[in-house]
């Protein structure tokens, strides 16, 4: 007596009422999870991995062991690097290579070379 009883097809009305909402809600809050990664940190954090895969054997810890003075610090790049200390000139370098570094506009693709850069630019005041 304690509990009421409703017919069969008004909790089934009550239900599917609910449903859209319910998957809407979870689709979204899915899309937002998934597709709201803070792109900065997430592209750093590719960017290192880029750096350790192709870089490190030259650059480990923003030195240079080709050409020792060229290194990956900031006040290095700001004085060799064509078009001075910025993500774009970052870029172009990794892309093209120059003198003693060799271009990776052909092994990387564009986002891993963006995240390389950002990653080097970030890291320059650092090493």
């Amino acid at each position: 007596a304690a509990f009421q009883q409703f017919p069969a097809a008004e909790v089934e009305s009550q239900a599917s009422a609910w449903s859209p909402l319910a998957i809407g809600a979870a689709l979204g809050l899915l899309i937002a999870v998934a597709g709201g990664k803070p792109a900065l940190a997430a592209d750093l954090e590719n960017g290192e991995s880029m750096f350790n895969g192709n870089c490190t054997s030259c650059h480990a810890g923003g030195n240079n062991t080709i050409v020792a003075e060229k290194k990956l610090k900031k006040d290095a790049l700001e004085k060799y690097l064509a078009g001075g200390y910025s993500v774009a000139s970052i870029m172009t370098q990794v892309t093209n290579g120059k003198n003693s570094m060799p271009a990776f506009g052909e092994k990387l693709g564009p986002d891993d070379i963006d995240d390389v850069a950002n990653y080097v630019y970030e890291q320059a005041s650092k090493w």
